[in-house]
């Protein structure tokens, strides 16, 4: 369990990475900004707490792997290396411009910490059913935490990749839906509604956990749950707002990729942060 003070370092690290993302994007002009804005919370309680990784050796045979299948949302996960020193943060700045090592979608060729590239819905989910099973076939003792958009669940690859998962009941699996009933064109149930989300797991053989996404002690309380399971992978849906802590952002399908500039960005960094004094 998290103490108060832990909470707290954790949330501020979860509003470092929501401030990284807009000035991030910012600075490109453009970019997917809500779907990284709600999952800021998950990424700072892994990159922070939870995960078994080391910044110095990114290639770490014992490291647990962290997945991002939604890989359109890589400000987030780039935000959170960078704060946990997998590389400065000067480098966040040159996303999606020539010559840059941070694509919008997510890279492990080019990016220290990034364990698959992601971009193309379920793929990476896919991968990370893998690598889990390649763990268990091996005898490792490494996590795999794979994150899912609402809007990829759509897609058919995240059932066959959850069957087989379930099937070979991969306990070393800990998934998270990032929930947050928005989509490019719609919302979820606008366009192809997931409901009951959580039976459809179920029905997949996985140990299903929902919470509230932007709450990190209730996350954290999941991912302890998730540690006594022990013949099934594990789903934790995360119910999240799309866009979250950003005012021009915030429950908006606009959000999904926004385009605005670095004097925005700037005054809203500014704000987010005077919300502390």
């Amino acid at each position: 369990m998290l103490s108060e003070k832990e909470v707290r370092s954790l949330a501020s690290a979860a509003k470092e990475i929501r401030i990284l993302s807009l000035e991030m994007i910012g600075h490109a002009g453009k970019g997917h900004l809500g779907g990284a804005l709600s999952i800021a919370d998950v990424l700072a309680l892994l990159y922070f707490k939870r995960a078994k990784i080391d910044p110095k050796d990114p290639k770490w045979e014992g490291r647990d792997r962290i997945v991002l299948s939604k890989g359109h949302a890589g400000t987030a996960l780039y935000a959170a290396l960078s704060l946990r020193g997998f590389f400065p943060r000067e480098v966040c700045y040159t996303l999606n411009q020539n010559g840059t090592s941070l694509p919008s979608h997510v890279d492990m060729r080019k990016v220290p910490g990034v364990d698959m590239t992601a971009g193309s819905l379920a793929q990476g989910f896919s991968a990370a059913v893998g690598m889990a099973l390649a763990g268990k076939l091996d005898k490792k003792d490494y996590k795999v935490y794979a994150i899912v958009g609402d809007g990829e669940s759509q897609e058919g690859q995240i059932w066959e990749a959850a069957m087989l998962a379930g099937n070979r009941k991969l306990s070393n699996l800990i998934a998270f839906t990032d929930n947050n009933g928005m989509q490019i064109d719609g919302t979820t149930d606008e366009i192809n509604s997931l409901e009951p989300l959580d039976q459809k797991w179920a029905a997949f053989n996985w140990h299903v956990i929902k919470v509230d996404g932007h709450d990190i002690a209730e996350i954290d309380r999941a991912l302890d749950e998730a540690e006594t399971v022990k013949d099934k992978p594990v789903m934790i849906l995360l119910k999240t707002v799309k866009g979250k802590g950003v005012s021009f952002a915030e429950g908006k399908v606009s959000s999904h990729s926004m385009t605005y500039g670095v004097a925005e960005a700037e005054a809203e960094a500014a704000r987010i942060r005077k919300e502390d004094e």
